[in-house]
């Protein structure tokens, strides 16, 4: 073919195409199928528009609108019909930025008079996201040098904030941004890339404004964010919409209050919970269960204080690196302590407390430690993110020959926990270094590779999250799909060469000599608060009989049956079980449907027949119903049920 050009597939095929030729011109080559459900490119690793010409030579891939890729640029695009819309119902207000989220999209805005944005407003400013989708309003990429920008862009400050902070880059187009135009009165600035046209949007739904410090600084303007949700069909939408609906039900702050489990009280302060009774007890048995594995993988119990002097912060790196999210210091004696943020420093320092053999080794130091971090109020959320918590943490020093099978049996490890907990489908995200670090690169590359074996040899799927890991350790997270398909990251594991050297940390090898130990890091919960709540969720606060609180409840039907069923009660006792008794104040119906609203997995109810037979009523959480079960059959079935189940 004249003038041709050939390009790469994902599968390893080239294809021919006329010189000029797009990625659109790229999938209709293909297949009409795919054309249509095309949204974006991705041309030798960078996402670009359908209407980016290519080289000879490039590795093309189709980006289409029902992947994680695609759905990211529909919620983009959809991001910037936001913005148009609002600028065209507020004249006057400004527009920050409007970035794709994980299922949606947000856009940060300032009215003037500092003017809120209402409920009314919400469902406006919807309507005139659909006539601009109607419209079809094409996205159109245009180049402009920094001043043009600064010109385009005059009556908006936070644009031009933006425009100010862009790194000049050597080379063509150093000094130049881009940005989307869709009418002569809307463009926005963007790196793209988007759809063709906004009619290619559609399945959208704006949810809920809240307040954001522009840049996330308390010291500038609070803007206000408007959320939303974009998918690529109608059905996937409605889909997700009926998952939110399900998910507000299975609030965990919303049942903790109802099951009476855990509070936030005022007079204590934001993000640091009290668990009550049943709470306390729940969380007893998560621990107990971790400490019996823990102990069974000869992993060595260690304690450890809850703040430090500033120099072992200082000796970590934590007060150079993470200073921002930890406590303010406390000045005692003539020294500065902090709460510790992390476990680590002080494991550190129990390692180091005298010479280590390379017979102890691997070296597992494990401990339910408490830690301090001084999240913004703005991202707490409950459990899942609050200002203190307990972490199940870990510390592994082997020797390197040793750190490929530490790592193996660590992560069937943790999967073995997390399906005692109930959890099935598992994913990973490898985290590669950041772009400020501690250490050598070469000792980087050493622990990734390391990480990445591991993960292959679990046989467990999982991308790659280029520079997100630690300042001084790449890392694993595993994640987790809930009973309604959410995604929860869960278990950490870091392979770190940086303290050893920080801590001085060593041990007499087989020759005699003296080496550096290998670190792990690991939280297998991650937080014990944040993997109870993440439970809570997860069961829609119906726990499995063997963590409810309260595992059977006794109801006589009337006050001359209440001896008997005490002597049943005993009877569960006696075997271990959970269990109490709902005397006949109330109705017997309006005590069955108190026990469901508490969500306890089983009902023994006991009448007449029952006291001459020696037997119960079994009312089950799922609604069967058996009668004149013997006592001991239903003690038995129910300690059976009761039993830790394994992983």
């Amino acid at each position: 073919m004249a003038d041709a050009i050939s390009v790469t597939l994902p599968d390893g095929s080239a294809r021919s195409l006329p010189e000029g030729a797009t990625v659109a011109d790229l999938a209709a080559a293909i297949g009409p199928r795919l054309a249509k459900a095309a949204v974006a490119g991705r041309v030798d690793g960078t996402e670009v528009d359908l209407a980016t010409p290519l080289a000879d030579g490039a590795a093309v891939a189709v980006v289409t609108a029902d992947t994680e890729a695609g759905r990211a640029v529909l919620r983009h695009s959809t991001a910037h019909v936001l913005a148009q819309a609002v600028l065209d119902l507020f004249p006057g207000a400004h527009f920050a930025i409007g970035p794709p989220i994980e299922n949606g999209f947000y856009y940060d805005f300032e009215l003037p008079g500092g003017a809120t944005f209402s409920d009314e407003d919400l469902v406006r400013i919807e309507a005139r996201m659909g006539e601009i989708v109607a419209e079809g309003q094409p996205f159109v990429r245009e180049e402009h040098s920094r001043a043009e920008g600064l010109e385009l862009f005059a009556d908006q400050p936070y644009k031009r904030e933006i425009i100010e902070g862009v790194e000049p880059t050597e080379g063509a187009g150093g000094d130049e941004v881009s940005a989307y135009r869709n009418t002569e009165r809307f463009v926005d600035l963007c790196r793209g890339p988007h759809v063709p046209t906004t009619g290619r949007l559609g399945h959208f739904k704006l949810q809920k404004v809240a307040g954001a410090y522009w840049r996330g600084d308390e010291r500038r303007p609070m803007l206000q964010r408007i959320y939303g949700t974009a998918w690529e069909s109608r059905a996937a939408l409605e889909a997700h919409l009926r998952q939110l609906e399900e998910a507000e039900q299975r609030d965990h702050r919303r049942l903790g209050a109802e099951l009476d489990l855990f509070s936030f009280p005022s007079e204590i302060g934001s993000g640091l919970a009290v668990f009550h009774p049943r709470g306390g007890l729940v969380r007893t048995l998560m621990e107990d269960y971790s400490r019996a594995a823990h102990r069974a993988a000869g992993y060595s119990f260690v304690s450890t204080p809850h703040l430090a002097k500033s120099s072992l912060f200082e000796q970590s790196g934590h007060l150079g690196w993470y200073a921002e999210g930890m406590y303010p210091p406390m000045e005692l004696e003539g020294a500065s302590y902090y709460p510790k943020p992390m476990n680590c420093p002080m494991h550190m320092l129990i390692y180091r407390s005298r010479q280590r053999s390379y017979r102890e080794l691997p070296l597992r130091l494990f401990e339910f430690g408490t830690v301090y971090r001084f999240e913004r109020s703005g991202v707490l959320h409950g459990l899942l993110r609050a200002r203190g918590f307990t972490q199940d943490d870990s510390h592994i020093f082997c020797t390197p020959e040793q750190l490929a099978d530490e790592l193996a049996a660590l992560l069937a490890f943790v999967l073995e926990v997390l399906r005692t907990f109930g959890f099935e489908r598992f994913e990973a995200e490898l985290s590669t270094r950041p772009e400020k670090f501690v250490g050598d690169p070469a000792e980087w590359e050493v622990a990734t590779e390391a990480l990445r074996r591991a993960l292959e040899r679990a046989g467990i799927g999982y991308v790659v999250a280029q520079g997100e890991g630690a300042f001084y350790a790449p890392k694993i997270d595993v994640h987790v799909r809930d009973a309604i398909g959410r995604r929860w990251q869960m278990s950490t594991l870091q392979v770190d060469f940086q303290n050893a050297a920080l801590f001085g940390l060593e041990y007499v090898g087989a020759d005699n000599s003296r080496h550096a130990p290998c670190v792990i890091h690991r939280a297998l919960f991650g937080s014990v608060e944040r993997f109870f709540g993440v439970l809570v969720e997860h069961y829609a606060g119906a726990f499995p009989t063997w963590l409810a609180p309260v595992q059977v409840r006794v109801l006589p039907v009337r006050d001359d049956h209440q001896a008997y069923a005490s002597e049943v009660v005993e009877r569960l006792h006696e075997v271990g079980l959970r269990a109490d008794l709902d005397g006949a104040d109330d109705p017997l119906g309006a005590r069955i449907r108190k026990a469901k609203l508490e969500k306890l997995p089983w009902v023994l109810v006991v009448g007449d027949d029952d006291v001459a037979a020696g037997t119960v009523g079994v009312n089950g959480r799922e609604g069967e119903v058996e009668r004149d079960v013997a006592v001991d059959d239903a003690v038995a079935r129910l300690r059976a049920e009761a039993t830790v189940p394994t992983g």
